[in-house]
């Protein structure tokens, strides 16, 4: 289904992956590189609020390729549990994504737009609420729509970063 799905065929596949684990990490890994590509588009222009507002909403499965990425996720955390190597690209990505939350927030706190704060405590919390609402949003929890989740999120951080509670305009 996969050589199908990308127009190529099953020998070219098996070719550039040894194996099924092999095919997945290379699924993770470039899923992971457009999300980060796109959350980087503009950085330098806009304000550090609207940066991690855009990386938070792409922490979430707000839209159908989200959504995607959101079962790859969720595939690797179960991956993740039995195998070594799964373990550690799951580390190494949830390492970026804190990266990536970590330097908006320098760059608010470096702008003046945020206060100053633990940078890496702040991340982590923010990770964290993510990945909940997350899970309660592809489960389809009647009790959290988006806007609710990404609203929560903000609020559970705006007063450590000394911004308004409303989630920004992104």
């Amino acid at each position: 289904m996969v050589a199908e799905h990308a127009g190529v065929s099953t020998a070219q596949l098996h070719y550039h992956f040894e194996n099924r684990e092999r095919l997945f990490a290379e699924a993770m890994t470039h899923s992971f590189a457009r999300t980060g590509t796109e959350l980087e588009r503009d950085a330098d222009t806009v304000p550090a609020s609207v940066v991690l507002a855009r990386i938070l909403h792409n922490m979430l499965p707000t839209d159908p390729e989200l959504r995607q990425d959101w079962r790859l996720w969720q595939e690797l955390w179960v991956r993740a549990l039995r195998d070594e190597t799964a373990q550690h690209l799951a580390v190494d990505l949830y390492d970026q994504l804190h990266t990536w939350i970590s330097q908006a927030i320098r760059r608010g706190i470096e702008s003046g737009e945020f206060t100053d704060c633990d940078v890496a405590e702040t991340s982590t919390l923010l990770l964290a609420l993510s990945a909940g609402f997350g899970i309660r949003l592809m489960l389809g929890d009647p009790g959290v729509d988006l806007p609710a989740a990404q609203a929560a999120i903000w609020r559970a951080v705006a007063g450590t970063l000394g911004v308004p509670e409303a989630f920004p305009e992104i």
